[in-house]
Formats: C-alpha cells, structure tokens, sequence
C-alpha cells in the first residue's frame, strides 16, 4: 500500500496534491487501485482527466459536494469537478447523512463518472466520528471490489 503526500494537508492545492498522486502511482509496480475519501475523491477525478497512468479502478468513499456551504474554502481549486465518465472501473460509497455530500450528490456522480454506487445507509461522512471502528462492511466492499477487477481484495 502507498499512500499520496500532497506537500500540505491543511491547504490543499489541486495542483499539487494531482503531482503527488502521480508520483505516488509512479512509484507503484504493479497495477493499483485506488483508494480515497472525501476531497481525495475529487482528487482522483480531476488526476484522471491529467493523466495517462493506468489504475485498475478506484474506491471512492464519502464524495463531497463542494458546492455545500460545509465545503472548506481552503480546498476551492476543487471546485469544479469533471463530470465526464471515467476512463477505469469506480465503486462510490455514500452515506445517506453526510453533511458533506448528499446521498443525492453521490448517485449525480455515480452516474457522471460511470460508478457504481452503494449506499451504506446513516453513517454520517464514514470517518472516525462515525463510529465505524475498523469499518468491516468499507473492508468486505474494498475486496468485493478487487475482486471484481481480478486483483487480490
């Protein structure tokens, strides 16, 4: 597993979180899938539509609406997010109470990007105020997931 290190977490700067996702997929051996959650997922769209790299797909948990006033104006290069199918397989994972990202939003998304959506029920913005512990049900879909695209979950 390798985990992206934009130069800052607290000012996220699409630009420069987008070179270090390259970089981090650069440095992998072997095809990936990639993981993300919240502003990372819009991370994902906006490197896929600046990248020719290959992923085998992508696990999109807790997208957020950055047109929701709970959006953070620190992240607003985010702001516009391409709605334009995706080039690999996603499975999007949503909340039907994320004061992030509606339900709503999500299936917009799913059906932009070509993903599958699955809706996990009341669990706020799936992170560590929801009480998820080590989330088992985001675990079985994470390897339900590989499995569908032929890799070892």
């Amino acid at each position: 597993m390798t985990r992206f290190k934009p130069p800052d977490w607290n000012k996220p700067e699409l630009r420069e979180w987008i070179f270090a996702l390259q970089k981090a997929i650069d440095s992998a051996n072997e095809p990936i899938v990639l993981v993300a959650h919240s502003l990372s997922c819009l991370l994902v769209v906006h490197w896929a539509f600046h990248s020719s790299s290959k992923v085998a797909g992508a696990f999109l948990v807790a997208v957020p609406d950055p047109q929701r006033p709970s959006f953070p104006l620190a992240a607003s290069s985010f702001l516009e997010t391409p709605a334009k199918v995706l080039r690999f397989p996603s499975l999007i994972v949503a909340s039907t109470n994320d004061p992030y990202g509606s339900i709503e939003y999500a299936a917009r998304c799913a059906e932009h990007w070509n993903s599958r959506l699955v809706n996990i029920g009341a669990v706020g913005h799936i992170n560590g105020s929801s009480n998820l512990g080590a989330w088992p049900e985001g675990k079985r879909l994470l390897k339900e997931f590989c499995e569908e695209l032929g890799m070892n979950g």
